[in-house]
């Protein structure tokens, strides 16, 4: 009997030995109360609790969490109806508040995200509410984690998912995304066409600049030409008044002879003269160009040269046929 005794009072001691024995996990913390009250915290590892004594109040997960938020239905600041939803990440930083703050921490956290939700969005216009969805998360943040702070919670992120307008916003935000798509296709059309005529005008201009520069340069190169064949035939003109003032007729004969010469070469040359008719005095040309020869001997040696014979006129007129 007594070795039975024995036995179940060693039996009792392992019993509450291993009641008293706490193993907490990673990720997890244990709020310990002693008769109802909390004294300490557990973390994670080996803890010993005397049992009946000290209890496990509450079982809290320090790892970070979320809740998703359900589809909520809002009126936008003008009066738009939407639906959305999101998603609230947060992490538990204090776990006795956690656990003796607030009744329900994720049914607290979710009312209070939803509710700040409809404020914040609410507030604000449909193509505002599309457009600023960081605005959005930012402004939801600032506000839940400020009023989760007390519940030692930290709120890392708030994120919409999803934003629904209605069926009929839609086909209108199409259209008017239409619009302003072919507004500025007109507007880019237009500014096209504009720089395309202002460089038109400039190549236009520029040309024009070039042109009457080239008929500047040519005038210039003209009339320095002119200039030069003027000084030329001043200077013959000179040198045969210097030759006919010398006493030197010969020189007068064969410049009156040559310009004879000439100008008969171009009635010859003449494509409507069939018949030609010389004046009297053009008899006097054959003379002159009989002596042209004594004149060349005699600008090229030192003799006086000899008058030339003046023949006389055979024929008074001359008939030229056109070449077939």
């Amino acid at each position: 009997m007594a070795l039975i005794t024995a036995a179940l009072i060693l039996g009792l001691v392992l019993l509450y030995l291993l009641a008293s024995i706490k193993i907490v996990r990673q990720g997890h913390q244990y709020t310990i109360e002693h008769f109802g009250r909390y004294t300490r915290t557990a973390t994670p590892g080996f803890n010993f609790y005397p049992a009946f004594f000290y209890r496990v109040g509450r079982r809290v997960n320090m790892m970070e969490q979320v809740i998703d938020i359900p589809g909520q239905e809002i009126i936008t600041k003008d009066n738009a109806m939407i639906s959305t939803d999101g998603v609230v990440f947060f992490q538990v930083l204090d776990a006795a508040k956690a656990a003796y703050e607030v009744s329900d921490l994720y049914v607290a956290l979710l009312q209070l995200t939803t509710t700040n939700l409809r404020t914040v969005m609410g507030s604000m216009d449909l193509d505002e509410t599309l457009s600023k969805r960081d605005e959005i998360n930012a402004r939801l943040l600032s506000v839940v984690d400020h009023a989760t702070t007390p519940w030692g919670v930290k709120i890392t992120r708030v994120e919409i998912k999803d934003i629904r307008p209605p069926a009929d916003i839609v086909n209108a935000m199409g259209r008017q995304m239409k619009a302003e798509r072919e507004k500025r296709a007109n507007i880019l059309e237009a500014e096209g066409t504009r720089a395309s005529e202002i460089l038109r005008a400039e190549g236009q201009k520029q040309a024009r600049i070039l042109e009457a520069e080239g008929r500047r340069e040519s005038a210039y190169r003209d009339a320095e030409a002119r200039e030069r064949a003027a000084e030329a035939e001043a200077k013959a003109s000179q040198v045969v008044s210097a030759a006919i003032e010398s006493g030197g007729t010969q020189s007068l004969n064969y410049f009156i002879a040559q310009k004879y010469v000439e100008a008969v070469g171009k009635f010859a040359t003449s494509p409507n003269a069939k018949t030609i008719l010389f004046p009297v005095e053009a008899t006097q040309l054959i003379g002159t160009l009989g002596g042209i020869g004594e004149l060349a001997k005699a600008a090229f040696s030192d003799e006086a040269p000899v008058n030339a014979p003046r023949a006389k006129p055979s024929v008074p007129a001359v008939s030229r046929e056109p070449a077939q």
